[in-house]
Order: C-alpha cells, then sequence, then structure tokens
C-alpha cells in the first residue's frame, strides 16, 4: 500500500487491502475475475502465511488511522470499518495459533482451493488455456509450499485430524487417477489443439505433484498422527467460532439453542410425515419417498431441472419480494466435478459478471435425485439464498467496498441468509405439498443437529436428559455420527462426509442456525418498529444491499432497516 493510504477513509483502505490480498492470493482474484491472477497460485508454505499476516498487520495499522479521519462515522465508512477490523482479527487469531500448519480437511484445504481455482477459470479462448498452462506449472511450487506448513505442523505438534486426514487421502486418490484420466489431466483434455504439447506436459506435472502430495500424506503424515483427536477443545472451538461467525458465541446457550430447535422441528415433522404415509415417522415417511416420492432420472436431467427451478423462482419472486438488476437475475446449475465433499455450494459471479453466479451438485456417482431432497437446498445454495445475497453485493460494490462485496464475506452471515432464504420459501408458500415440506423440514433440521453434534463434540458437552439419544453421554464422533444419521434422510456416505467436514472445520457449520435465528430477529426487530408502514420488499434489498456483518453486528443493523 502506499503512503497515501495513510489519509484513507475506512472503505479505501479496506480496498487497498483488496488489491494486496489478491497479489498474495490470486485464487481469490480467480473468484472475483482478475485476469492478472489466472496464471498463479498462492504460497502456502508458512512463509506465505506469514506474507498474509504481516498484510493483515498492516491494514489494522492504516484503519485505526482511517477511523479517527472526519467523515470515518459515516454509517458506509463506519459499517465497513467494524468488518474490516472485525474480520482481520479473527483471522490473525487463527494465524497466530499455528492453525495454518495442520489445515487438512475434506473440503477446504489449500489443495482444494487449488483443484478449484480451475472449474472457475475461463477457457473460451486459446489465451485462456495459456493461463491455464501457466497455472498448472504454478500447481507443483503451491503444494509443496502446503506440504512444508504440514510437514511444519508435524514438527511442532499441531496436528490435523486422523479421520480428515484419511479421508483426503481417499480425495487425493480420486484427483490423481491412473496419472492420466485423473482431474488436471481430464481438465487439459478440454484445451485447443493449438496447446495441446503444452497442456499435457503442464497438466503431467501438475497431477504428479498432487501424486508426491498423496505419497507423503500417506507414508509420513498419517502414521505421524495416527491416535490424535480428531475433535479441538473448547478453546481452539472458540478461536474457530468467532472467525466463522463473527461473534464470541455463548457455546453452552448456542448448544441449548440447537436443542430447543430439534424438539420444535421434530414435532412439527412428525406432523408432515402423517401426511406423506399416514402412521410413519419422520425418516421412514423420507425413506417412502426416496422410492415412491417425485424424482428426476438423469445427471443431465437433474441439472436442467435445477436452472429451472432457480429461473422459476426469479420470475416469481422478482417485483414482488425482490428488486432484482438483471445481471443478478443470471444464475447458473452446474455438475461438481468428482473427487469432492458430498454437500452441494454455490460459487459467486466475477465483479464485471462475465462469469455468472453457479450452484453445484455432486451427484456422487448417482443418476436419480429425489425431488424432496432438491428443492429446499436450491432455494438455499441459489434463488433467493446465497446467489441474491452474494451477487447483490457485487452488484451495489461502489455503494459498498470491494472488500465488502468480495473477500470479506462472513460464514455465518451468508448461510444464515440462505436458511432464511429457506424459510422465507415456506412462508410464502413455495412448498405447497407435504412432499416438498418434508424435505425443507429434513433440511432444517440437519442444521440443528449440527448445532448440537459440532459444539457437543468439539467441546465435549453431555447430552441432555430429555434427549431420546444416549441422555446423560457425552458427545464422541461416533455418537455424533450415529445421532446425525438417525436424524436425517441423507445416505451413509453423505453423513460420513458431513461429520468429516465439521471435524475439520470446527465452528463453521453452527452458522447456518445461529446466523437463520439473527436474520429473523432483525426481521421482527424492523417490522416491530415499522409496524403497518414495515415493506417487506424494501427491507430483503435493504439488508442484502449492506453487505456481510459479523453476527455481532448483524442483528443490530438488520433491526434498524
Amino acid at each position: 500500500m502506499s503512503d497515501s493510504s495513510n489519509s484513507a477513509l475506512p472503505r479505501q483502505v479496506a480496498d487497498a487491502y483488496v488489491d494486496a490480498f489478491i497479489e498474495l492470493d490470486p485464487i481469490s482474484g480467480t473468484y472475483l475475475g482478475v485476469a492478472a491472477s489466472s496464471r498463479r497460485l498462492p504460497d502456502f508454505s508458512p512463509a506465505g502465511q506469514e506474507k498474509l499476516a504481516a498484510l493483515a498487520r498492516d491494514t489494522l495499522a492504516r484503519l485505526d488511522a482511517a477511523e479517527q479521519l472526519p467523515g470515518a462515522a459515516d454509517d458506509a465508512e463506519r459499517r465497513c470499518g467494524r468488518l474490516l477490523r472485525e474480520r482481520l482479527t479473527a483471522e490473525l487469531a487463527v494465524h497466530e495459533a499455528d492453525e495454518g500448519l495442520r489445515a487438512v480437511s475434506n473440503l477446504h484445504s489449500p489443495a482444494h482451493s487449488v483443484r478449484q481455482a480451475f472449474t472457475l477459470m475461463p477457457t473460451e479462448t486459446e489465451e485462456d488455456w495459456a493461463a491455464v498452462v501457466e497455472r498448472l506449472r504454478a500447481v507443483p511450487a503451491s503444494l509443496a509450499g502446503y506440504q512444508e506448513s504440514l510437514a511444519l505442523g508435524l514438527e511442532r505438534k499441531l496436528y490435523g485430524g486422523p479421520r480428515p486426514t484419511a479421508t483426503f487421502i481417499e480425495q487425493l486418490d480420486e484427483w490423481v487417477g491412473d496419472g492420466t484420466n485423473g482431474f488436471f489431466g481430464d481438465f487439459a483434455a478440454g484445451g485447443p489443439d493449438s496447446l495441446r504439447p503444452e497442456l499435457d506436459e503442464a497438466a503431467a506435472q501438475a497431477t504428479g505433484a498432487l501424486d508426491e502430495l498423496r505419497r507423503w500424506m500417506r507414508e509420513v503424515y498419517a502414521p505421524g498422527i495416527e491416535g490424535e483427536p480428531d475433535t479441538v477443545g473448547r478453546e481452539r472451538y472458540a478461536r474457530w467460532s468467532r472467525y466463522f461467525n463473527g461473534t464470541d458465541l455463548d457455546l453452552d446457550e448456542a448448544y441449548a439453542y440447537g436443542w430447543s430447535e430439534y424438539h420444535r422441528l421434530l414435532a412439527e415433522m412428525k406432523t408432515e410425515a402423517g401426511k406423506v404415509l399416514p402412521g410413519a415417522g419422520p425418516w421412514e415417511a423420507l425413506a417412502h419417498l426416496d422410492v415412491h416420492g417425485e424424482h428426476i432420472e438423469g445427471v443431465d436431467e437433474v441439472q436442467a431441472w435445477l436452472q429451472g427451478l432457480m429461473d422459476e423462482a426469479i420470475e416469481a419472486l422478482d417485483g414482488t419480494h425482490f428488486e432484482l438488476a438483471e445481471r443478478v437475475r443470471r444464475v447458473e446449475s452446474r455438475i461438481a466435478p468428482p473427487g469432492g465433499a458430498a454437500a452441494p455450494y454455490y460459487t459467486g459471479p466475477s465483479e464485471d459478471f462475465s462469469r455468472p453466479g453457479r450452484t453445484w451438485l455432486p451427484t456422487m456417482g448417482e443418476t436419480r435425485f429425489p425431488v424432496y431432497d432438491l428443492v429446499s437446498t436450491w432455494y438455499h445454495e441459489g434463488v433467493p439464498g446465497h446467489h441474491l445475497q452474494l451477487a447483490q453485493w457485487v452488484h451495489v460494490a461502489e455503494s459498498l467496498s470491494r472488500y465488502q462485496a468480495t473477500v470479506g464475506i462472513v460464514s455465518a452471515n451468508a448461510e444464515g441468509w440462505a436458511l432464511y432464504a429457506e424459510r422465507l420459501m415456506d412462508e410464502l408458500g413455495f412448498l405447497p405439498d407435504p412432499e416438498r415440506r418434508l424435505g425443507y423440514l429434513d433440511a432444517q433440521m440437519m442444521r440443528a443437529c449440527r448445532v448440537i453434534v459440532d459444539i457437543g463434540m468439539h467441546v465435549g458437552l453431555e447430552i441432555p436428559a430429555d434427549s431420546p439419544f444416549h441422555p446423560g453421554e457425552r458427545w464422541t464422533p461416533e455418537l455424533a455420527q450415529e445421532f446425525f444419521g438417525t436424524h436425517s434422510s441423507r445416505p451413509a456416505d453423505f453423513v460420513e462426509s458431513e461429520l468429516t467436514r465439521y471435524l475439520s472445520m470446527p465452528g463453521q457449520a453452527i452458522g447456518y442456525k445461529l446466523g437463520e435465528r439473527a436474520w429473523l430477529l432483525g426481521r421482527e426487530n424492523a417490522r416491530a418498529a415499522h409496524g403497518e408502514a414495515f415493506d417487506l420488499k424494501a427491507w430483503h434489498m435493504a439488508a442484502l444491499s449492506q453487505g456481510p456483518l459479523g453476527l455481532d453486528d448483524l442483528v443490530e443493523e438488520l433491526s434498524n432497516l
């Protein structure tokens, strides 16, 4: 950053941070659609991690000065400054605890980020593919830096979990394939003949780097962490909870809230299940729907069906409950590449919207897809969920800041909105039959169970006496998987993938329900303040246009809209 930033206001400090950040993290640059980022990959070594931390510290010092300037009290400046300070402080706490030296996951690790970056790159022109060649050539050094960090973690007895490690090695098996037809080889095969030698050579180098990481993980890392716990304990959990949720939670209160939602939802599910299959319990009725309910046959067919579902939602909601810019109305349904986690996900648009927002469905080898399990999920991932919020941030970036519109996201804010969006569609009557509504309640129950098991197993809490499941015992990962499996319609491989995700991303999974609670409370406070004059459409657009906030600030800001 230049010396002129010493006189900058908070939004200018935040945007200067983005410029410097994507220099160090070109994968984030790819998410933003920055062409200059597309030939490079981050340095995931300890030295690379420290450069990001140094940038955060320098930015916080500049923010201190910015907040003393005239104009810093303006609402837009104040909100951006609070977010920037909260995010960078939380990120530094994670860094200074050396969490980056044990970043092993089935969903979110440097290796996963490298792989996903290629799925977001433009591939229309020969120049695009030339950038792919350069980025493929950068894979070995980037993965070597990641391995260096994990090796230092081993040396310092800072271990990733054995279960996420075992799953990650299985994913590496899938990504490497037979050495030719793995992820990078398959991706490069789509390039032009004019670059065929370069693409094949670079893909082989990238695949070789994956193979080396796989060998080291299997032969060195996995034996080195054998017998270590998968759970993180209260201190580490609290640190990660702040990072993902933007607040210092009362973990015991949050755990109790998860149980209260569990009991409420269970009662609703029993009522709805009886409408699907008289006399049946919730999961018996859902199992019945797996066989006899409405479903989509075929991968191409489900991709098209999901696209249609989002298009229909946009047509129904735009002008009635939202006011959408034309470029926000565009969203694409995609099938996720194999070898990842089981959960669907969303990727946001590039800053210029040349790459639209996209939802991604991992098929996990399936070709038959029950509708009850898709509708509510796509209201969450697509419209009016992640897509309307994250694309709206990009759309109003000039009135926010580039930081707020892109890299300043708070997981619990975004996941809370997306879960609120599922509930909104139920409130608006978009789940008119028992089949779809039971699927929605099943998805809600999954999020309540996440609060219970994620906090319970990591912190080692006791299962309450009024629980129908192992009352009085203390949570373990094994009990968590059993509980989750018996309270979900999802197949066993999905449940296993979910539990592995919670073990490797402590504190993230609770943000759905706790974030939804914040959104609902903010809406009700605003409704109470405005009385009969409350306009839900206007509130939605104001809420979606204020940018990300941690849960510390979200309720207050939503209440005042």
